[in-house]
């Protein structure tokens, strides 16, 4: 286990020598003590960053070398899969087998952006004229990463890989609740190949070392992803520098069953949409929008579902409920469960906190009936485990309800009518929209928001857009 910063290629104390603690949500146990980084330490990695980007070992490297060593880190971390998915449990509180998916998809990632290192390419211009004009996609610079604690070492990999494979260097800051993962990574980035500053890991707190590198000068891109509140602040903080922005940011994913559906299939999917990951995930399908026709089976099936998914040791094999992340989560999640009884919601499932062995930030599985849209439940990300059910009547009430909201990061859309399929996918504004399957991901295929869940895009061909410049070169013949 790492608990120094990573700056400039080792590992150090924070210039203040405070440190701060990281708790198992499970058990309340301590798991270590870390470097608490602040302004100062956040300026050394950043000219860390800088000096690595500007050397001629970096600048020099060949393309397919950078991606030989992405490759290499794949290979490594694969090697360290089990290392990595017990230490992401232990500080998440997520079931082992959840991690074990973040790391082999991390694994992946790294592995897909190793590929498009050598594959970046300008274009010849048919400009008017006696010239030769051409574009040169280039490198933005610095990238300042900010995670989440949600998947906290996968979505590093959703920034580190494109912005090194473009030739970017990076100072990443992990969440304070999280972020052993990845200051253990960076052994792995180190013995992949990588030189001292390419990567830099420092953590700290949101308002201390997350602004300190939002307003950095020598900063050029920010890529955050997290609470649309902190993104509005991080927008706000990069202008003064007009750093380049990429958001990914809250939602409050409409989840839509229609009644030509395979309902069982369509309840198996809509469990696995707002309790995957305890709800503690961006795209969780929070809201359950259910024809009226099939909306009594949908939500008894559902009840029945959501009180067998009992909270459990995350070590455990059978366990698929663990902890919610941190004793603040898990009193914002009961907060919003408060409101929806008091604003008139029907309680059919959950609605407490829970332990296991006595310790633990648990809350069970919650599922309301009888929601209506202008409530707090309805039109809040929660981020836990806590399912709002609303019913409508026809295809376009479903579209309306789906789009009645500021967020626009995902949809479900379950129906047999590959027609109203297309239909309704065209119709929600959302930046992702999943058919008679939900929470599927690929590191080929992008992922952001509409709306308040931001701009920009994660994975994919398009995320290397946000790592580079292009410039036009004209020769004059």
């Amino acid at each position: 286990m790492r608990t120094d910063l990573y700056v400039g290629g080792a590992f150090a104390p924070a210039a203040s020598g405070r440190r701060f603690p990281v708790v198992n949500p499970a058990t309340e146990e301590l798991l270590a003590d870390v470097a608490e980084g602040e302004a100062a330490d956040v300026g050394r990695a950043v000219d860390a960053a800088r000096a690595c980007f500007e050397s001629d070992g970096w600048r020099k490297l060949a393309p397919r070398d950078r991606g030989a060593r992405l490759a290499r880190a794949a290979d490594l971390l694969e090697q360290r899969a089990d290392e990595f998915a017990r230490l992401e449990t232990q500080q998440n509180g997520k079931p082992l087998f959840e991690s074990k998916i973040d790391v082999a998809m991390t694994v992946e990632t790294l592995r897909y952006y190793a590929g498009w290192a050598d594959k970046i390419t300008g274009a010849t211009l048919p400009v008017s004229g006696d010239f030769f004009t051409y574009t040169l996609k280039e490198p933005v610079g610095v990238v300042g990463a900010i995670v989440p604690w949600n998947f906290p070492l996968n979505l590093a990999s959703w920034k580190l890989a494109p912005a090194l494979a473009t030739g970017c260097t990076v100072v990443l800051k992990p969440a304070e609740e999280t972020p052993l993962t990845a200051l253990l990574f960076a052994e792995v980035l180190e013995a992949a190949g990588f030189p001292p500053g390419a990567v830099n890991v420092v953590a700290g707190f949101g308002p201390t070392a997350g602004a300190a590198l939002v307003q950095h000068p020598g900063v050029d891109k920010i890529a955050f992803t997290g609470s649309t509140e902190v993104g509005r602040l991080i927008q706000r903080g990069a202008a003064d520098t007009l750093k380049r922005v990429t958001l990914e940011l809250g939602g409050k994913s409409p989840n839509i069953v229609f009644a030509d559906a395979d309902v069982a299939a369509a309840v198996k999917g809509a469990q696995t949409a707002i309790f995957y990951g305890k709800g503690e995930v961006c795209a969780a399908g929070s809201r359950l929008l259910v024809e009226r026709s099939v909306h009594g089976r949908v939500v008894e099936e559902l009840a029945v579902r959501a009180k067998k998914l009992v909270p459990g040791d995350p070590f455990e094999k059978a366990t698929r409920l663990g902890a919610v992340v941190s004793k603040r989560q898990q009193e914002t999640v009961l907060g919003y469960i408060a409101k929806g009884k008091a604003e008139g919601a029907t309680l059919v499932a959950g609605g407490s906190a829970a332990t296991v062995n006595g310790k633990g930030y648990f809350v069970q599985a919650t599922v309301f009936d009888g929601v209506t849209p202008e409530m707090t439940i309805a039109r809040e990300e929660i981020f836990g485990p806590v399912l709002a059910v609303l019913p409508f009547d026809t295809v376009e009430e479903a579209a309306v309800l789906a789009n009645q909201s500021m967020y626009g990061l995902a949809a479900g859309i379950w129906t047999k009518d590959l027609q109203k399929a297309h239909r309704v996918a065209r119709a929600v504004r959302a930046g992702t929209v999943w058919v008679n399957t939900y929470n599927t991901y690929d590191s080929a295929a992008p992922f952001g928001g509409y709306k308040a869940s931001g701009f920009g895009r994660d994975l994919g061909r398009e995320a290397l857009d946000g790592y580079l410049e292009t410039k036009t070169v004209w020769i004059a013949l």
